[in-house]
């Protein structure tokens, strides 16, 4: 069975990460295993601290750092080209479902946020949405839930894809 991949897409400081978090929470608090992937459209970021070891190692020359511990695993690889979120998903295999923030140009399902003072025009159009989160009155034919429905939207992801 192919994991469901939705992606949460907004403008900047719409709310997508506040949304993400309590997504997550009600996701795992109904027994579902949950993978996340967040896209950063920039260059560069800093995972580990500086000065520890595995930031010696990649600041050292290391391509690919893994950390593992005996609760939790992490990686770090150089890449000279983005991988697509397709060549990232097929590297998940033990969820239920996937989580993305980001990847609005994607061609996977997406729940947009649309918050008021970000912006009244969604980025997406109807027939790339399952969801809009908003408290903009809008009129598309999709599902629309309030900023603070987290529990209706993840209704929705039970209903169409976990069920």
């Amino acid at each position: 069975m192919t994991i469901p991949v939705i992606c949460v897409v907004g403008r900047s400081k719409s709310g997508k990460t506040t949304l993400l978090e309590k997504m997550i929470i009600l996701l795992k608090q109904r027994g579902y295993r949950v993978a996340t992937i967040k896209h950063h459209s920039h260059h560069g970021f800093d995972m580990d601290v500086p000065g520890k070891d595995t930031w010696r190692h990649a600041q050292a020359g290391s391509d690919h750092v893994i950390i593992a511990a005996p609760d939790k695993v992490a990686a770090i690889r150089n890449v000279s080209v983005e991988p697509t979120l397709d060549e990232l998903v097929a590297t998940i295999t033990d969820v239920d479902i996937i989580l993305t923030e980001g990847y609005k140009r994607s061609s996977k399902p997406k729940i947009e946020v649309l918050r008021a003072e970000r912006s009244a025009a969604p980025i997406c159009t109807a027939d790339e949405l399952i969801a809009l989160v908003t408290d903009v009155p809008v009129t598309l034919p999709v599902r629309i839930f309030t900023l603070d429905d987290a529990a209706g939207v993840v209704d929705l992801l039970e209903e169409m894809y976990l069920k």
